[in-house]
């Protein structure tokens, strides 16, 4: 606000109150006051009135300088009124009172609409989830039976998942910052990954893939690398020469700055012989849902939103990329790409609960076990991986007899050695009821009532993305404090006070704990390491020594089902007769049919779940 500005806004004002001094000097003079008199008081009121329109000026100047300024400082114009002062004048107090109910409107407008979009974001996201699934399941069961399965049908498998993959990644790239799990990557590694997913279209199509000079590491996030790699490649496939021989040629070079920070950088160049791009498509290769509009490439499906999300997701990273071409001769895109860098902007922020704690990830592909135990290193958790599922009940084994168990499984479900499902049920044996995630890029709605029944705390689909991560923690989280919320021992409605139970475990762990939870209901509790020292203790007791027996399966020495069949062919009847229970982590038909074969009473599943425990031993022990 100027003073040439107010003072032609005020200027009505100004003029009347000139003629109201000159009229009140005139009124002065007429009475006898004098001149001098009159004069004065002209001066005295001139005076007042200016120091009243300074004092005016500058409040009105301080608010609306605030309010122009402001509001060519900010991004989001509406939310000026949150960073002005309330005005102590009228005028100013209207325009603030206006502003603020527009600034109301305004917000509570953009928060439904925010509200409007993050729903349609998630039910895409959840539809992406649901489609990748079977269509994933129905990719395997192509390649399992590649012999009387066209290899048409596998084609389009492979562009229904592309698809699916966009969608997905477009969603998500708005906020890709929120799912980044940086870390060193060898750009060698990512080349071969996205060979090998392009495999077969390489080879029906006859293309030459000529790679080299790529074993360079940068510092990035490896599924949205991927993607951007994968994106690149599968377009010069896409729109390669329709006669003579194709190629596409990929290799690196490292580079360095020239500015003061000397910040080292990979330039990844992926270049093929295809048909090219006119110039004036390229200005606008990287605008969503763009396609070049040409008899050609007309012919060829996509979507327009590959080379987007690529570009969105290269400048998120830090990095840049370009675009040279010519029509009729071939295409190469350049990726520059930081070695230590990464957007200023880039936080995850820590799970309190898991703080401290330690995770197993176990998974037979490197790549997915450096990228998720770096996503749980970033939440606030310690560690460890391995590609074995056999190695992984070892060390879940391991840190519960050191007394620093895992706190959290993340396990493939497809493991060369043995699936995610048979893992979480050993683990179950050992009375670990630590949450179990299954990492799958499959449906898993074929195994996941198998799966519950083993054990298995929730389910998480390929790719993984920070986000994902964290909520299924989270929620597996609340599942284990509501577990422990509900610890408190069940009542049961019969007084087990001076009952004897024979307790056959060969786990030493697992012992203690079934032995303390029997001595909380009042059991007298003996134990046995295996079948054979347990056949000897029935041999030698009485009647009166033992009411039950509850009897593991799998043991050293003599299992379970033999222990109960030499049981049964004691000569005393009051001992051959006594109950025995079975205790197994195989739950199936089969094993349930064994017990009851062997001469067993019942049967009890690990992990034991105490109220099944009691209710069991309620109905065998009743008189």
């Amino acid at each position: 606000m100027k003073l040439k500005e107010y003072i032609k806004d005020e200027l009505f004002k100004i003029i009347l109150i000139i003629v109201y001094i000159i009229l009140i000097c005139g009124f002065l003079c007429a009475f006898n006051f004098g001149v001098q008199m009159a004069a004065l008081m002209a001066v005295l009121a001139a005076i007042f009135f200016i120091i009243m329109f300074i004092w005016d000026f500058c409040r009105k100047r301080n608010f609306y300088n605030s309010l122009i300024d402001n509001t060519q400082r900010i991004d989001k114009k509406y939310l000026v009124i949150e960073t002005l002062d309330e005005p102590e004048f009228y005028e100013g107090n209207l325009v603030y009172t206006a502003m603020y109910d527009i600034n109301k409107s305004m917000i509570e407008h953009i928060n439904q609409y925010e509200r409007g979009q993050q729903d349609f974001k998630d039910f895409i996201e959840m539809w992406v989830h649901e489609i990748k699934l079977p269509i994933a399941s129905l990719t395997l069961m192509c390649h399992n039976d590649k012999e009387h399965i066209d290899k048409k049908f596998i084609t389009q498998l492979n562009r229904l998942d592309d698809y699916a993959d966009k969608v997905l990644y477009y969603v998500r790239s708005e906020n890709a910052e929120k799912d980044y799990s940086f870390g060193k990557v060898n750009l060698k590694t990512i080349i071969n990954k996205a060979a090998v997913k392009n495999k077969d279209i390489i080879l029906s199509n006859n293309i030459s893939l000529n790679v080299h000079d790529i074993d360079t590491y940068v510092n990035t996030d490896v599924k949205w690398l991927e993607f951007i790699v994968n994106q690149i490649i599968s377009n010069s496939i896409k729109y390669k020469k329709t006669s003579g021989e194709a190629y596409i040629e990929v290799y690196s070079k490292q580079r360095q700055d020239s500015g003061t920070d000397k910040v080292g950088y990979a330039v990844l160049h992926i270049k093929d012989n295809g048909i090219g791009m006119s110039q004036e498509f390229v200005q606008k290769i990287f605008s969503p849902f763009e396609r070049e509009r040409t008899s050609t490439v007309s012919r060829t499906q996509g979507t327009g939103l590959g080379m987007a999300i690529t570009k969105n997701i290269v400048d998120m990273m830090g990095g840049t990329i370009e675009v040279q071409t010519e029509q009729d001769k071939g295409t190469e895109f350049i990726v520059r790409l930081p070695f230590r860098t990464r957007p200023e902007h880039h936080h995850t922020e820590k799970i309190a609960e898991l703080e401290g704690f330690k995770a197993l990830v176990v998974d037979d592909d490197f790549n997915t076990c450096d990228s998720v135990t770096k996503m749980l290193v970033k939440v606030g958790m310690r560690s460890e991986w391995t590609v074995s599922g056999k190695e992984a009940v070892l060390r879940a084994r391991q840190s519960m007899e050191l007394g620093d168990a895992f706190y959290a499984y993340i396990i493939d479900w497809r493991l060369p050695d043995m699936n995610g499902i048979e893992v979480t049920r050993q683990i179950r044996s050992l009375d670990d009821n630590t949450p179990i995630i299954i990492l799958t890029a499959y449906d898993w709605s074929d195994i996941e009532v198998e799966a519950r029944a083993a054990g298995v705390t929730a389910f998480c689909a390929k790719p993984l993305f920070m986000s994902d991560i964290r909520e299924t923690l989270m929620a597996a989280i609340g599942q284990k404090q509501a577990r422990a919320e509900d610890k408190i021992l069940p009542e049961a409605d019969l007084d087990f006070r001076g009952r004897r139970i024979l307790l056959v475990e060969d786990n030493e762990l697992n012992s203690e704990i079934a032995v303390e939870i029997l001595k909380e209901y009042g059991f007298l509790v003996d134990t046995a390491e295996n079948g054979a020292e347990a056949v000897e203790k029935i041999k030698n007791s009485t009647p009166e020594d033992y009411d039950l027996v509850l009897m593991d399966v799998q043991m050293p020495v003599m299992n379970g089902y033999e222990a109960t069949k030499q049981i049964r062919a004691l000569d005393d009847p009051a001992l051959s007769g006594i109950t025995v229970l079975a205790m197994t982590a195989n739950a199936f038909d089969e094993d349930r049919k064994k017990v009851l074969e062997c001469g067993m009473d019942g049967f009890l599943s690990k992990p034991i779940i105490i109220e099944e425990l009691i209710d069991t031993l309620q109905k065998n022990l009743l008189d």
